[in-house]
């Protein structure tokens, strides 16, 4: 079974409500009303204010999700790939990196790119935004893209990072589900 990706505009929106709905007044008939099942959130979000984060922890991260923010702290760092551009100077470095990163729950490996890299360093407190959950090799890796954001925190806590439960080491298998029984 392969994961397709859905089209953009059946997307929706972080908090699990309806789809957003295009604003086609052309007759300029009035608004449109409300669809009879729509979801009322519990506050509504006024124009130009965001949304608080919600944290999550390692122990409830699964294979192939996304948009989570946690709090880790940086256990070890290893570099895996450093490429060097090769004769024009105008072409980029690649560095690939394999950070153990943690909470009190459990840690995970976290895939580091470029520039993230010398923000991981190990004893680092560092707060992941948007992060995804990548496969490699049947095991959940951490990762942050363009879209995603990583920042260097001060840890007031001090909590102890439980590497006994490393949720990168549970191996996953694709199971294609069919609808016909033998």
């Amino acid at each position: 079974m392969s994961t397709a990706r859905r089209p953009y505009n059946n997307r929706r929106p972080s908090g699990g409500g309806p789809l957003p709905q295009p604003n086609n007044n052309i007759n300029n008939n009035g608004p449109r009303p409300a669809p009879a099942a729509a979801a009322v959130p519990a506050e509504p979000a006024k124009p130009g204010q965001l949304r608080k984060p919600v944290f999550t922890t390692v122990d409830q991260l699964l294979p192939q999700t996304q948009g989570h923010t946690l709090t880790a702290r940086v256990v070890s760092a290893r570099t895996v790939l450093d490429k060097g551009p090769a004769a024009p100077s105008h072409l980029r470095r690649t560095r690939v990196a394999e950070c153990l990163v943690g909470d009190h729950t459990g840690s995970v490996l976290f895939t580091a790119r470029n520039n993230q890299i010398e923000m991981l360093k190990p004893g680092n407190t560092v707060i992941f935004r948007n992060a995804r959950i990548d496969m490699f090799k049947g095991t959940m890796r951490l990762a942050v893209d363009k879209w995603g954001r990583i920042e260097v925190i001060e840890d007031p806590i001090g909590f102890k990072v439980n590497e006994d439960n490393n949720v990168s080491k549970v191996e996953y298998e694709l199971v294609d589900v069919s609808d016909k029984h033998d």
